[in-house]
């Protein structure tokens, strides 16, 4: 380590302060971009919703890093797009862009070497170019077709140096241009899901009810003549706490629970004489098989029931599942 860089004068003090100030500059930058959300974004968002090929992203240093990141937020939301380094462009890499893609060039400067070395090869070949910087009149910017302003008034870094609130304000216009095209793609829940099968965010997302449900089979189930003994006999053995009640149809006519049993007991029913639709609750909440799994959370979460019915077009009872069937699919 370089002696003169020992952390010797280390103070906390200090350290907090430049943390707040680091935080408070770069949420002015991010702020500061939403008044430049105007005609240039748009027709940004348009020439690429207009893009037979795909959104090639690239840039140097700490700006390559930020487009890497935007190439991948936009592939996994709609828009195919990967990263292109411009130096490697230039050594070969030039030939995976073709005349039906769009570049997307990051440089803060506007003046990095290795992109404006590539963009007359780009732009001969019919390639359009969408460039975002922060110095409006640089070569990059007006050599594009569309140019982004994601310039900052100064960087977080104490000597103004380091790329701190520029790489920042690229990042967040980079996301907004994502969410915009995915937006205007229409992309929804489900296209998200298969972009990303793995993991829990994907097992959330992929995961039907009739994928964690159990069957009819395993729902006690009785008929509304039945007593009410009879019924908490055939609920204690069903492990769901619940009992539901059928007409001679199969559909759901009514639900019995552990709770709706110590109710029964507080008001002092008669339960060895009475029948169960005397004391069931009519009309329980259901969902259908096909819907997602987290769907059936909201609902559960919503009227605050700890299991749910699973039932068809017409009411008849397909199954039910509980929490603890979507906590061992990792669904919550």
């Amino acid at each position: 380590m370089n002696p003169s860089l020992k952390p010797d004068h280390f103070s906390p003090e200090r350290a907090l302060d430049l943390g707040r100030q680091t935080l408070s500059i770069e949420a002015a930058a991010v702020n500061a971009l939403g008044g430049r959300i105007a005609g240039e974004f748009a027709r940004a968002v348009e020439l690429i919703l207009g893009c037979h090929g795909r959104v090639i992203v690239s840039g140097m240093g700490k700006s390559g890093h930020v487009a890497r990141k935007i190439a991948s937020t936009m592939a996994s939301t709609g828009t195919p797009a990967y990263f292109v380094h411009p130096a490697e462009a230039s050594h070969g890499d030039l030939g995976m862009i073709t005349r039906d893609d769009v570049l997307l060039a990051l440089s803060n400067s506007g003046e990095s070497e290795e992109l404006l070395r590539i963009v007359p090869l780009i732009k001969r070949q019919g390639a359009r170019l969408i460039a975002m910087t922060g110095a409006p009149a640089s070569t990059l910017a007006r050599e594009a077709d569309v140019h982004l302003d994601a310039g900052v008034e100064q960087e977080a870094c104490p000597h103004n140096l380091a790329p701190t609130a520029s790489t920042t304000a690229a990042l967040a216009l980079g996301d907004a241009l994502a969410v915009a095209l995915l937006d205007a793609r229409g992309f929804g829940p489900e296209d998200f899901a298969r972009s990303h099968p793995g993991g829990s965010l994907g097992r959330r997302l992929l995961t039907h009810v009739r994928d964690v449900m159990r069957g009819r089979d395993r729902v006690p189930a009785v008929t509304r003549q039945t007593g009410v003994t009879d019924a908490i006999l055939a609920m204690s053995g069903g492990g769901l706490g619940l009992v539901v009640i059928l007409d001679d149809a199969g559909r759901t006519l009514g639900i019995f629970t552990d709770g709706d049993l110590r109710r029964a007991f507080e008001k002092r029913i008669d339960l060895r004489s009475a029948r169960i639709d005397s004391v069931m609750h009519a009309g329980p909440r259901s969902i259908g098989p096909d819907r997602l799994a987290v769907e059936a959370v909201e609902m559960m979460e919503r009227y605050r029931i700890n299991a749910l019915l699973v039932a068809d077009d017409d009411g008849r009872l397909l199954g039910a599942l509980n929490t603890h069937d979507l906590l061992t699919a990792k669904v919550i």
